[in-house]
């Protein structure tokens, strides 16, 4: 991903929900003026979730996800009911397709109420509004926009409310760039091993030195077997130094006290929301006693390697740390588990890939069944007695 493009997780989310035929796909190819999705009489045409990444103007980059049918039946039916039902997790605005012709039922008002319940601005579209004689209303509180795709009636309007509801989205919480001034010097220490993407630097990385230049700052990147070196030819104090974390404790101890330090991933615990909750978390690692399950949770499906952070060095340091002979759970991507309260911890990853939603999902999720949950860096920084000094440098904590 380039510098300048805008990662999914920070899209706008625009979800399309309703019953097997309702038109949710020719309404939405019908909103970007483009054949995103495939549409034809066949009834559930769509079998599973479809994201589309785009510019919808006036609103700006946005994913558009169409659905299957939240009425399909049967065993396969109910598998991509579920899928469905994730897709609200991340959603931001949920645009419910009705078809007019047969009016709303119990599926429908059951999907609206869960709308309603997970707080999800909602749209109600009454489609094929070309077939009815008589314009449907609905008593509820939710949007409602009468559209024919047939006859392109409607979609301007639709577009509008999706704007009022979504607006220029919430700015959110800045991963670095409100902590530092013009002409600010940032050190970055990257590690370039056999776990780094070939070719670029990863996600959270590629945003901290966006921010730092938004900010007007200076971004110094180097590598963590170079830092020690360069560090001592800077002409001028850097104001800041931001590290992998998994070269935490070498970073800490090549720079001098006095020296902003944190990581990539506590940075990202700040921009998720999460960092006050993860730093009371962490500290359930003094309590682990032998047998208890530990979750590692990871947003992304990269492909596991022999040095995997995730996988293979966070199990090894925590089993060092806690002298605990510990059972250690995984699970990536979408797999989050519904039922985490077998977990004595969570420690989940940065979270880059994930949009706010979807991370807000899983940590009250996580809450409600009084599980503790962390995540990587700030483990890594509490194992090796650092936290404290990465904390210093944020401002709100």
């Amino acid at each position: 991903m380039s510098l300048n493009q805008t990662p999914s997780s920070e899209r706008i989310h625009i979800s399309f929900f309703g019953k097997i035929n309702a038109g949710k796909s020719s309404l939405l190819n019908a909103l970007t003026n483009q054949d995103l999705c495939v549409v034809s009489d066949v009834r559930g045409t769509t079998t599973d979730p479809v994201q589309k990444t785009m510019e919808l103007l006036p609103l700006g980059p946005v994913v558009l996800i169409d659905t299957p049918g939240v009425d399909d039946d049967g065993e396969l039916g109910a598998l991509r009911v579920e899928k469905t039902k994730q897709i609200l997790r991340k959603t931001d605005v949920a645009v419910f397709v009705v078809d007019a012709t047969t009016g709303t039922d119990e599926v429908d008002l059951e999907w609206l109420d869960k709308l309603r319940k997970q707080g999800i601005p909602t749209i109600l579209v009454w489609n094929k509004m070309d077939m009815v004689s008589v314009k449907p209303a609905l008593d509820t509180d939710v949007a409602q926009v009468c559209v024919s795709v047939y006859e392109r009636t409607g979609v301007e309007e639709l577009l509008q409310r999706i704007v009022e509801l979504a607006g220029k989205k919430n700015e959110t919480q800045k991963m670095i760039g409100d902590l530092i001034k013009p002409m600010d010097v940032v050190v970055l220490v990257v590690p370039i091993d056999e776990s780094a993407p070939k070719g670029r630097l990863i996600l959270p990385q590629q945003m901290a030195v966006r921010e730092i230049l938004d900010a007007g700052g200076i971004a110094l990147v180097v590598k963590d077997t170079e830092y020690s070196r360069i560090y001592e030819e800077l002409q001028r104090k850097p104001d800041m130094v931001i590290t992998d974390s998994q070269v935490f404790k070498k970073v800490n101890d090549a720079t001098p006290r006095d020296v902003a330090l944190t990581s990539f991933s506590i940075l990202m615990a700040r921009k998720k929301g999460f960092l006050k909750m993860a730093v009371e978390g962490v500290q359930t690692l003094d309590t682990l006693q032998d047998g208890d399950l530990v979750l590692i949770a990871e947003g992304c499906t990269h492909h596991r390697q022999c040095g995997d952070i995730g996988s293979v060095k966070l199990p090894k340091w925590i089993s060092e740390y806690t002298g605990k002979e510990l059972q250690f759970c995984f699970c990536s991507g979408t797999d989050y588990p519904i039922d985490v309260s077998g977990y004595k911890l969570v420690i989940h990853c940065g979270g880059c890939m994930l949009n706010e939603n979807e991370m807000k999902h899983r940590r009250m999720q996580t809450h409600r069944q009084t599980v503790p949950f962390t995540n990587y860096g700030i483990a890594i920084a509490y194992m090796n007695c650092i936290l404290d000094r990465s904390l210093q440098a944020l401002q709100d904590v």
